[in-house]
């Protein structure tokens, strides 16, 4: 497939990633009204649906099923980059030693490596299965 130029592709990218970082913010902040300020599971729920994400779209885009390289650059890289957030993960761990819950930011900090990492490769089993393709 033909790349997109440069300015598509950096205008498509841009798109996604200020769509993303809306959708960040705003199911992030419902989660984190809702749960308290305890625990920080709206980043980690952000985090590990956009790994979830990510993986349906590598599972379901590798091999025999084509996508649009503009389009891949438009969801990987900008919708799904604007959407999680490592810095995010960053401070809230930060946040939570600073106050001396070590255990909690340690559960926090595992939790959202191995969720997420779960997550990837669960999506990825997932699509790859729905479009009928070997899972190896």
């Amino acid at each position: 497939m033909n790349e997109p130029g440069p300015i598509l592709g950096g205008t498509l990218v841009f798109l996604g990633s200020g769509i993303g970082g809306l959708l960040r913010h705003a199911l992030g902040s419902a989660l984190q009204h809702a749960w308290g300020p305890r625990f920080p599971l709206g980043t980690l729920v952000v985090n590990v649906s956009g790994c979830l994400v990510m993986g349906l779209c590598i599972g379901a885009w590798l091999g025999t099923t084509p996508m649009r390289e503009d389009f891949r650059l438009a969801i990987l890289i900008g919708l799904l980059g604007g959407y999680t957030t490592f810095s995010s993960f960053g401070r809230d761990f930060f946040l939570l030693a600073s106050e001396g819950a070590w255990s909690r930011a340690m559960i926090y900090a595992l939790l959202s490596v191995a969720l997420s990492l779960l997550a990837v490769s669960a999506g990825a089993v997932v699509a790859r299965r729905l479009l009928g393709q070997s899972v190896a």
